[in-house]
C-alpha cells in the first residue's frame, strides 16, 4: 500500500470554504456526516477511481452516489457531450438531442409512451408528483416510511424550515407491507393521486429488501381500481439494474417514474417517463428550468443508454458486485465479523451485525481508506462497468488489510 498523504490541502480548501460557504460543504455529500477520516475535497476520478485534493487514490465504491454506472471520464459518452457542446448547449430552445433522446427512451423503458426532462433527480420526482395531482384532480400521495425521494420541503429528510402544511398530503404506509399500504389507501379516501415506491426498499442505515412481486401488483391494481398513478422513483436504481426499467423484471409497469443519477453517466440531466393515460396531465402542468433543454448531458444519455441496451456493461457490473460481496463476507468472517450485505449486489449495502452505533463500521471505513478504497458506513454503495476483476481482488486485500488494523486496535465483533 502507497503512503497515504496528509490532508493539507483538504483541510485548506474546507477551511477557505467555510467562510464562503455554510458549513463549506452541503447536502448528502457533506462528510462530516461521515467522518473526519474521510477526505472532503477531489481532484480527479477515472475509470472506477478517485484521488482525493491531496492526491490519495481510491478504488471507489461510491460511484459519484450513483451516476457513474460506465465508468468515470468514459470516452465515448464524454466525446458525444463534448462533440454536442462545440455546437451549443443551453440555447433559446431544445436542439434535435431531446427529440432522439425522448424516442430512446420510450423505445427502451417497458413501461414509457412519453418524457419530459428535467436536471436533478428531486426535479424529476416533484414533477412525477405534480402529474398525478393534474391527471386526477386529487391531493393524496401515498409514500413509504424512510423512503427517500429528494431534498425540498415535500419531500426533505429533514423536518428544518419544512412546515406541516409542505406534508399536509402525504401519508405514510411500510414497504412491501400490503396491510399498511391499504390503511393508507383507506385513509386517502377519494382523494388518492398516487402511490411513490423507490425502485426497492433503500433506507440509510438500514438492510435493503428487493420489492416483493406481490406487493407491486397490489399497488398496480390499487391504483388501476381507483384512478391513482403508480410512480416509480427509479432515481438511484434506473439504469443500474435493468435498462427497461427496475421493475420490468416483475412485469409491473408504473404510471409515472422519474429517472436522474446513471441515465447520462455524471452529465447532468433527469426525466420523467409516462404511459399514455398521464400525457394529457404533463401537458397540463408548469414545469421548466433554465438548464433543463441542456443538449450536451442528453447526447450524454443517448449515447449511455445505448451503450448499457447494446453491450454486457449491467451483467458485468453485477458480476463484481456478487464478486466483492462474496469475498467480503469471507474476509469477514476470517477476521470474525458478520456481515449482513444485503440489496442488489452492484448496489450494495454493507452493515455488521449488533453494531447499532455504527462504531465498527466507521472505523473499518476509515482504515478501508488508508488502505485506498473508498466505502460508506451506512449508505448503499454502488459498482461501475469499469471495476475488473482485478480491481475487486485488490480493494479485497485492501479490506483484508482494513480489518486487520481494526482488530489491531481493539475494535472486535459486538
Amino acid at each position: 500500500m502507497t503512503a497515504r498523504l496528509l490532508n493539507s490541502r483538504d483541510t485548506e480548501l474546507l477551511e477557505r470554504a467555510r467562510r464562503v460557504v455554510p458549513n463549506g460543504v452541503w447536502g448528502h455529500m457533506a462528510t462530516r456526516a461521515i467522518g473526519p477520516d474521510y477526505p472532503q475535497f477531489f481532484s480527479k476520478s477515472d475509470g472506477c477511481r478517485v484521488w482525493d485534493a491531496d492526491g490519495n487514490e481510491y478504488i471507489d465504491f461510491m460511484c459519484a452516489w450513483g451516476p457513474n454506472v460506465l465508468g468515470y471520464r468514459h470516452a465515448e459518452v464524454d466525446a458525444a457531450a463534448l462533440a454536442q457542446m462545440d455546437k451549443g448547449d443551453i440555447g433559446n430552445g431544445p436542439t434535435d438531442k431531446m427529440v432522439e433522446l425522448a424516442e430512446l427512451l420510450v423505445d427502451t423503458l417497458d413501461h414509457a409512451d412519453w418524457t419530459l426532462f428535467q436536471k436533478n433527480g428531486t426535479d424529476a420526482t416533484t414533477v412525477c408528483v405534480t402529474i398525478a395531482r393534474a391527471a386526477t384532480g386529487r391531493r393524496k400521495i401515498l409514500v413509504a416510511r424512510g423512503a427517500y425521494h429528494g431534498a425540498v420541503p415535500w419531500c426533505s429528510p429533514s423536518l428544518v424550515g419544512v412546515t406541516s402544511e409542505d406534508r399536509a398530503h402525504l401519508i405514510l404506509f411500510d414497504y412491501n407491507d400490503i396491510t399498511s399500504l391499504d390503511a393508507a389507501i383507506a385513509e386517502a379516501g377519494d382523494d388518492l393521486a398516487g402511490i411513490l415506491l423507490t425502485a426497492f426498499k433503500h433506507d440509510v442505515g438500514k438492510d435493503q429488501h428487493l420489492p416483493e412481486k406481490a406487493f407491486l401488483a397490489h399497488a398496480r391494481a390499487a391504483c388501476d381500481r381507483t384512478g391513482a398513478a403508480l410512480i416509480l422513483d427509479d432515481v438511484r436504481a434506473g439504469f443500474r439494474l435493468d435498462v427497461r426499467g427496475s421493475w420490468a423484471r416483475y412485469g409491473v409497469k408504473p404510471d409515472l417514474a422519474a429517472y436522474s443519477k446513471a441515465i447520462a453517466n455524471g452529465w447532468p440531466l433527469a426525466a420523467v417517463a409516462g404511459s399514455e393515460r398521464f400525457r394529457d396531465g404533463a401537458g397540463k402542468i408548469f414545469t421548466t428550468g433554465s438548464f433543463w433543454y441542456g443538449s450536451a448531458a442528453m447526447a450524454a444519455a443517448v449515447k449511455t443508454v445505448q451503450i448499457l441496451r447494446d453491450s454486457d456493461a449491467l451483467a458485468h457490473t453485477e458480476a463484481m458486485g456478487e464478486r466483492f460481496r462474496a469475498g467480503l463476507s469471507s474476509i469477514s468472517a476470517r477476521h470474525g465479523f458478520t456481515l449482513r450485505q444485503t440489496g442488489p449486489a452492484q448496489m450494495p449495502m454493507v452493515l455488521f451485525d449488533g453494531d447499532q452505533d455504527l462504531r465498527i463500521a466507521n472505523a473499518f471505513c476509515a482504515a478501508a481508506l488508508r488502505h485506498g478504497i473508498y466505502l460508506h458506513p451506512k449508505h448503499n454503495m454502488f459498482l461501475c462497468a469499469a471495476h475488473t476483476p482485478d480491481d475487486i481482488d485488490r480493494a479485497l486485500e485492501a479490506a483484508d488489510g482494513a480489518f486487520a488494523d481494526i482488530v489491531s486496535a481493539g475494535i472486535l465483533a459486538a
